[in-house]
């Protein structure tokens, strides 16, 4: 008896609280449990939907920027330079990521501007960074940095940037590199001609050369045994 009005004081103090609380009331005691309500969706997912809606409206009103794979190819992205060019720019490049992390920072990049002899200040050497920088991590990728030289190319820099300054005091002769055969590097546009031909040709050459490079290697090793066996006879 006494536990059945201890059970009865306990269902109507739970009754109690709940309604306090605003939540639903218990179901008498022997009675199955009810569902519990939905749980609302938690802060990051409001975020994250948030997200991609905000990247839909971008896209639509044609202000997205477009996402970059993870594979970098520079001959396909930059068709207007040649190989020789990539090449001397990625020494260029390899030469003042002094760090080898595939970056250049904002003090290798004051070390670069003050080798070239055209020294910035901190907020010239951030300014700099930022106008390439798409992926807003303060520093250059070695896609950023052949972003530079496009620019250039494209007439899409101030005359008095400092990236400008970077371009033309580079010790790499583009009219002799080539940028599909303009004569001046900063006079050049970006012109329609065949990439892919001339990619292939290029290919094809340095295909070529590794080939006789090879075969001199191999008649001097003929060679050189056959001078060892007159030795030995």
């Amino acid at each position: 008896m006494a536990s059945e009005e201890l059970a009865r004081k306990l269902e109507r103090r739970l009754r109690r609280e709940e309604a306090e609380e605003g939540s639903p009331l218990t179901a008498p005691l022997g009675a199955p449990a009810p569902e519990p309500p939905a749980r609302p969706p938690t802060a990051s997912a409001d975020a994250e939907l948030s997200a991609q809606l905000s990247r839909r409206l971008d896209i639509n009103e044609g202000a997205a920027r477009p996402r970059r794979c993870r594979v970098f190819n520079p001959y396909t992205e930059f068709p207007e330079f040649s190989r020789r060019l990539i090449k001397d720019l990625e020494s260029m490049f390899k030469l003042y990521d002094a760090g080898q992390d595939g970056f250049i920072d904002l003090m290798e990049l004051k070390l670069m501007m003050e080798k070239l002899g055209a020294p910035q200040t901190h907020l010239g050497l951030k300014s700099m960074i930022k106008e390439v920088d798409e992926d807003i991590d303060g520093k250059l990728s070695f896609r950023e940095f052949l972003l530079i030289f496009h620019k250039a190319a494209a007439g899409e820099l101030q005359e008095d940037s400092g990236l400008m300054a970077l371009a033309k005091l580079s010790e790499i002769d583009v009219a002799l590199e080539g940028v599909k055969g303009a004569k001046n590097f900063f006079e050049a546009k970006v012109q329609a001609l065949s990439s892919g031909s001339k990619f292939e040709a290029e290919l094809k050459a340095e295909q070529d050369e590794r080939k006789r490079e090879e075969e001199e290697r191999r008649l001097r090793q003929a060679a050189f045994q056959e001078l060892k066996a007159n030795f030995s006879t």
